[in-house]
């Protein structure tokens, strides 16, 4: 940690284990503020999101009151958002996406309905603040189910072609924040729709690792878990390399999609065999802990100071949008993918990356699923289309609407 100066500000750099540190911290501090306080618990907010949301908070505090300013090292951060999604696809039996295959396509029509309505919302919302059109789809699907990285390519488009000043500002913020309501209205939605439905989990299911709920089987021992770290390696490894190698093409995948494809062929490439099949238990440990620690420190980099200055545009736009979810996920996502316990635990899940992120989809559903029991279906479906196929849909969807004449693309 080194402590300085800057004009009037004072500086605390923290290096990559030292955040690492923080983070856990963090969660530790999560977990308390849960156990003490019942509406966090009877809401079903995740951990990270708890912790993160109090420590991005008492920064912003630190900074406009004390002129504190923190900066932490976040190498570590990417690493662990791959390891979860590694995670992801070690847990993914191809015998059970074959059984779960109609729901997958009818939550895959159910997604590419939203993405519409979300951009149209975001647009309808910019264009009554006579605001730039562009600014609706920033605050739309671009960064919301888009998440940073594709706020950030858009964003920067923006300003190259429509010199859309503050497109990397309002991308960033959006992103951000949708990241956290992502993770603040998911569990208290699902929840609802449990309890006033009376709906429970299916107990005869067996819940794979991704759920959080892991089926009884090997006990964790130093062995398979070193074997479980190294095929989850071997995922990062292999899908940052075939990241890099296809960034030269025009249509390109990110890394994480890889890294759960890579998964996913070592997870039934291995199951016949009993010493290199893929261990259940280890997987889903370091999976939950690298998803817990990426949330968190996603949320301590948070700069609230910076959002002053967007906070009227910034707020309205993202009331739309979080009305706009809540009211999709309750009367079109739970209905149609069946009105069951399973249903409700998706619409939490759709709340979380159609808001934030897949991390933050799943987080939700550990969150619920803990509490109310395992949902093996949701924990199929939710992944994969957050993880795989909302970033084709999406990218279809934007350069729909890029190609209106309103836009001039």
């Amino acid at each position: 940690m080194l402590a300085g100066e800057c004009g009037t500000h004072m500086n605390l750099d923290f290096d990559s284990v030292q955040t690492l540190g923080i983070a856990i911290l963090v969660l530790y501090t999560g977990i308390l503020m849960i156990s003490r306080i019942g509406w966090l618990r009877n809401n079903d907010i995740p951990v990270p999101v708890a912790g993160g949301l109090l420590f991005a908070i008492l920064t912003g505090i630190a900074f406009s009151g004390l002129d504190l300013r923190m900066s932490f090292d976040m190498a570590l951060k990417e690493p662990l958002m791959l390891a979860f999604f590694s995670s992801i696809g070690l847990g993914a039996d191809l015998r059970m996406l074959y059984r779960g295959g109609p729901q997958l396509l009818l939550f895959a029509l159910l997604c590419i309905g939203y993405l519409i309505l979300q951009n149209g919302l975001g647009l309808i919302a910019a264009v009554s603040m006579d605001l730039h059109p562009l600014v609706g789809l920033l605050s739309g699907s671009i960064t919301l189910s888009g998440g940073h990285g594709t706020g950030i390519a858009y964003a920067q488009q923006f300003q190259d072609t429509s010199n859309l000043a503050g497109a990397m500002e309002l991308a960033m913020a959006c992103a951000t924040f949708g990241l956290v309501l992502g993770g603040l209205i998911g569990g208290p939605l699902a929840g609802r729709l449990i309890r006033k439905h009376q709906l429970h989990s299916d107990v005869d299911n067996q819940a794979g690792p991704a759920a959080g709920q892991p089926r009884a089987g090997r006990k964790i021992d130093p062995d398979n878990y070193l074997l479980s770290l190294f095929y989850i390696v071997i995922c990062m490894v292999g899908g940052t390399a075939i990241a890099s190698i296809m960034s030269g093409y025009s249509f390109t995948l990110p890394g994480f999609v890889w890294c759960l494809l890579i998964g996913v062929i070592i997870r039934n490439g291995t199951i016949f065999h009993r010493h290199l099949r893929v261990h259940a238990e280890s997987v889903s440990l370091i999976g939950n802990l690298s998803l817990s620690l990426f949330l968190a420190m996603a949320l301590m980099s948070l700069q609230l100071w910076n959002l002053v200055s967007l906070a009227g545009p910034l707020l309205v736009l993202l009331a739309i949008q979080v009305i706009g979810i809540l009211v999709f996920a309750t009367f079109i996502t739970f209905r149609f993918m069946g009105g069951h316990y399973d249903a409700a635990v998706i619409a939490g899940g759709h709340c979380g990356f159609a808001m934030g992120a897949t991390p933050t989809a799943v987080a939700n559903m550990e969150a619920l699923t803990k509490r109310f029991g395992p949902s093996p279906q949701a924990f199929l479906v939710v992944p994969l289309m957050g993880a795989f196929f909302i970033d084709i849909l999406n990218a279809v969807v934007i350069q729909g609407y890029l190609s209106l004449p309103l836009f001039g693309f």
